[in-house]
């Protein structure tokens, strides 16, 4: 199969609204969990959340477009527009029909369906927007990531809840593999932070009630009571090798290898052995026909809930036996908050900055050692320490796993 490789990033993150800032605020373990703002949240237990700021969509997309747009597809596009930048992909000079989409969302828009539903019991039926659908669905993050670039091969959407956007890049992995497609836009995006997303998950109790921004997304610490919602977009460019050359390309990194399974177990919790994301991660690493041994870094899907963080501990333990007390695992939710559909794809882009500069960041907040827990969770950052090979792993209600195996490109 064809070597894929990552030519361009972008993202619109809580922490950052273009790579350097991300990158830069991920080094300082910067934290900006803040009192939600975008509603009154009197009535709620969960108060804190992991806005996007300072986010200018006309930046991106002519305003006629944006105003045809909710959140989550504006992160998209914008994030899509940074990714074909960064990757110096001149569009007039590329057969469009060999450039493809595969950007997913697991929820898509909330904030229209709020909107448009108090409009029904307020006003009646006539009064519904024309464009509540199209504004709605979650499939309209690829599409308008194609449409505002003329992008005409494969447009898809992966809607794997919080393993979205890691099966977004997968898939799109799996095209370029295939012959389908010569570049793939890839990612995920979401936009959740509103009533009825945060009164659902927090109903389900997997949302922190803390106060303390510094102790509320604490993964793998004793006190993990939760995760913090998050919001934003990471997509990347994919090519194939032989074009990425033939171009002259900067490339960045290269998939080696993607894993994708099932626990078939239960509709929220992973299973309690972690067998099904130890397969995945083991599908990762046969793929790159390596050792297990070989893995320097495990980007953990790492929510701090109880049973996520366990149950991916023990995942590991059983992928990479005793070399599991030797890799270094970390969870960038602990500054982005749980950024949901997008949560994997952002961190593939940790990933692929961890090998490209050989830096592994800190878990922030990660203070209390857990008894059942007990790998290098990696407390303080690791900027001396060479990263081969990264995982990227990602878990979503349904039993979905993921997990990308990020390669230094050594050409």
């Amino acid at each position: 199969m064809k070597r894929v490789v990552v030519t361009g990033m972008g993202v619109i993150s809580p922490i950052g609204n273009d790579i350097d800032t991300f990158w830069n605020s991920i080094k300082e373990k910067r934290n900006i969990f803040k009192p939600i703002d975008y509603f009154d949240t009197s009535d709620y237990k969960v108060k804190l959340a992991a806005q996007v700021e300072g986010f200018q969509p006309e930046k991106y997309m002519d305003p006629k477009s944006a105003k045809r747009m909710e959140n989550f597809c504006q992160f998209a596009v914008a994030a899509a527009a940074q990714a074909i930048e960064d990757a110096g992909l001149d569009l007039a000079k590329e057969d469009l029909t060999r450039i493809g989409v595969s950007v997913g969302s697991g929820i898509g828009s909330l904030q229209v369906i709020e909107r448009e539903h108090r409009k029904l019991l307020e006003k009646g039926p006539k009064r519904i927007a024309p464009l509540l659908v199209p504004l709605m669905i979650s499939n309209m993050a690829a599409g308008n990531v194609a449409i505002n670039f003329g992008l005409k091969g494969k447009c898809t959407n992966i809607v794997t809840a919080c393993a979205t956007g890691t099966h977004s890049i997968g898939d799109a992995c799996r095209y370029i593999q295939c012959n389908e497609a010569d570049v793939m836009v890839a990612g995920g995006t979401e936009a959740a932070i509103t009533p009825i997303g945060v009164a659902g998950f927090s109903a389900l109790t997997a949302m922190t009630t803390e106060t303390n921004p510094y102790r509320a997304s604490i993964p793998f610490d004793k006190e993990r009571s939760g995760f913090v919602m998050g919001e934003g977009a990471g997509v990347v460019v994919l090519e194939a090798y032989e074009h990425a050359v033939a171009r002259g390309a900067h490339i960045l990194a290269e998939i080696a290898g993607y894993g994708a399974t099932c626990d078939a177990f239960h509709i929220t919790s992973p299973s309690d052995d972690g067998e099904g994301a130890a397969r995945a991660m083991l599908q990762a690493v046969k793929e790159a026909d390596i050792k297990p041994e070989e893995v320097d870094y495990i980007n953990a899907h790492g929510t701090s809930t109880h049973h996520n963080d366990l149950f991916e501990t023990r995942s590991i333990k059983m992928a990479f036996g005793d070399h599991a007390y030797k890799l270094n695992v970390n969870s960038t939710k602990s500054m982005t908050g749980h950024m949901l559909g997008a949560a994997g794809a952002v961190e593939f882009i940790t990933c692929v900055k961890s090998v490209m500069e050989n830096y592994i960041h800190a878990t922030a907040g990660y203070e209390m050692p857990d008894e059942e827990l007990d790998l290098n969770y990696t407390k303080e950052p690791m900027a001396d320490k060479t990263v081969n090979y990264a995982i990227s792993n990602s878990m979503g209600f349904g039993g979905h796993n993921g997990s990308l195996l990020v390669k230094k490109f050594v050409g």
